[in-house]
């Protein structure tokens, strides 16, 4: 395999912290740390500007302005502006919550939105965790964060909150199954659970959105219903008046809930640029990187354009089609990819 850009680099720099240290422990750690703090870098970064994004794509939608007065004619500076006005907010505790679950839960739902991200190859041999099963790690992982959203609305003191956290825990866990079920077809034309080596399956140009094309639409759909993004948007409800189980919540708290939903977008849009768009594969005139970044910013400009075209559903129109059909035409796609496989002698 060829040597990457970020690869390269990340090989350049090792060598030039061995030099100055002389221990190799010490710069593959400085290495590492380095990674992290460029990972939460990402992270931080795509909530502020996608925050900005998501006004001007539903203000381009229906023929708005959006922001234009904060930093100028086209409102640059707006994202920091609420940045601040958070920051600024007194945070208040309910009386009555339980004060070390209701703290925790912005936090536990931020820590499995950022360890995904050790785990996706930005570019070839660009990966912070490169391990066998990379994908089964992955979900494991991002599989906490339904934890969070039930602590938060028990831990309130609020009967609203806490039944909000029972619906987003219905929503999330009815959608993970086809979810997964989608990427299996994917696990058993690869023949590995390795992300950089389902992109390596997907070389010269025939990624898997065109042979797995019913996966990538129950991963789609999938994919914006554990976002809690509209029309699945049960979390915070925003025609209700309570705001599902983070109504007690406000400031940086209240913060930490959007930085997840955000870094979860961005996730969710990873994991489709890796699994069906050919990942960090593209033509030579880009690097790498610049691939894998393009697609995913075109998957998160997808997601946000259903936000703003489709009505809100209601939660048991929500859950029905969650368990009436997306998980039975998710295994149907797994039984059909196998007979394939069988008929092309691939097994």
């Amino acid at each position: 395999m060829e040597t990457s850009f970020l690869s390269g680099l990340a090989l350049w720099l090792r060598g030039e912290i061995y030099g100055v240290t002389g221990i190799p422990v010490l710069s593959d750690l400085a290495l590492d740390v380095i990674g992290i703090a460029l990972l939460l870098g990402i992270i931080s970064m795509a909530a502020i500007v996608f925050t900005y994004a998501e006004r001007k794509v539903c203000a381009f939608m229906q023929v708005r302005l959006g922001p234009n007065r904060v930093g100028g004619r086209f409102g640059l500076l707006q994202p920091v502006a609420d940045m601040l006005k958070l920051m600024s907010k007194e945070d208040i505790m309910p009386e009555g919550a339980d004060k070390v679950l209701w703290a925790l839960s912005p936090a536990l739902l931020f820590v499995p939105a950022a360890l995904v991200y050790a785990f996706f190859p930005f570019d070839a041999g660009a990966v912070l965790a490169d391990v066998n099963v990379g994908v089964f790690l992955l979900f494991a992982i991002s599989g906490q964060a339904v934890l969070p959203f039930l602590m938060g609305g028990y831990a309130s003191n609020n009967k609203y909150s806490m039944v909000g956290g029972f619906r987003v825990v219905s929503q999330m866990i009815s959608y993970e199954a086809p979810l997964l079920f989608s990427l299996l077809g994917i696990l058993m034309l690869t023949g590995s659970m390795r992300l950089e080596d389902i992109v390596e399956a997907q070389a010269g140009g025939l990624w898997f959105v065109f042979l797995q094309p019913l996966a990538f639409v129950i991963f789609l759909i999938s994919a914006v219903a554990e976002t809690n993004r509209t029309p699945f948007d049960l979390v915070e409800g925003e025609s209700e008046i309570i705001a599902g189980p983070f109504t007690e919540y406000s400031g940086m708290r209240w913060a930490l809930f959007f930085l997840a939903e955000y870094a979860n977008l961005l996730t969710a849009a990873i994991l489709a640029t890796t699994f069906f768009l050919g990942g960090y594969l593209g033509p030579d005139f880009l690097p790498g990187f610049a691939w894998f970044f393009l697609k995913a910013v075109l998957m998160v400009f997808l997601i946000m354009w259903f936000r703003w075209t489709f009505p809100r559903t209601r939660v048991d129109q929500i859950l029905s089609f969650g368990w009436k059909a997306m998980l039975p035409l998710s295994i149907l796609n797994v039984f059909l990819t196998g007979v394939v496989m069988c008929a092309l002698g691939l097994v």
